[in-house]
């Protein structure tokens, strides 16, 4: 018996989240360019951290509702892909603030045990290099299950931007399939294991 055409192989579910709220975020158009090189296999869902207020741990059992929305699309997803950019040798506020909600509270940690990968970019030499470091010591804690390799760490992201906000560079965009390819080999290890 065939498979029948119109049959639709089951995609995997990445849920893509940069940490910077800026409208023309440079994290944000990583994950936007993810999206329009992905493969069949593969959806990226971008979630915008706006409107996630500050933690306070006197709310993390009953969480404001777009806490929830966040836990649940990370509950509702194979893997994660987080773009970060780099804010004083580290991660932004914003990217942990939204991290710190979604581990909590003890024992309902929506991250553990899931698939993910990081990369960053900024418009200086070292493409985010330390806060990715910094975040892939937080995310032991949290025991994602992080791809180790390709690091993607563009440099001088303003330079590799048309004037209509597309990233042009060949070797950022291979590297950019790169990781994603290996993110999507990565979830069918994890899952087989």
């Amino acid at each position: 018996m065939l498979v029948e055409d119109n049959m639709e192989l089951k995609k995997i579910k990445i849920l893509g989240f940069a940490g910077s709220l800026r409208k023309g975020s440079y994290n944000k158009l990583l994950l936007k360019t993810l999206q329009t090189l992905s493969p069949n296999n593969c959806e990226i869902e971008i979630f915008d951290l706006e409107g996630i207020p500050l933690f306070n741990q006197d709310l993390e059992a009953n969480p404001p509702e777009r806490v929830k929305e966040f836990k649940n699309k990370i509950k509702g997803a194979e893997a994660i892909l987080i773009a970060t950019p780099e804010y004083n040798y580290s991660v932004p506020g914003v990217l942990k603030n939204a991290i710190d909600w979604a581990s909590r509270p003890y024992g309902d940690n929506v991250f553990y045990g899931k698939p993910g990968a990081i990369m960053g970019c900024s418009i200086g030499m070292l493409g985010t290099a330390r806060a990715q470091y910094h975040l892939r010591q937080i995310c032991v804690f949290l025991n994602i299950l992080l791809l180790n390799q390709p690091e993607v760490m563009v440099p001088f992201i303003d330079k590799k931007v048309d004037g209509e906000g597309n990233i042009v560079d060949e070797i950022t965009l291979s590297k950019l399939k790169e990781l994603l390819n290996a993110l999507i080999d990565w979830v069918g290890k994890v899952k087989n294991h």
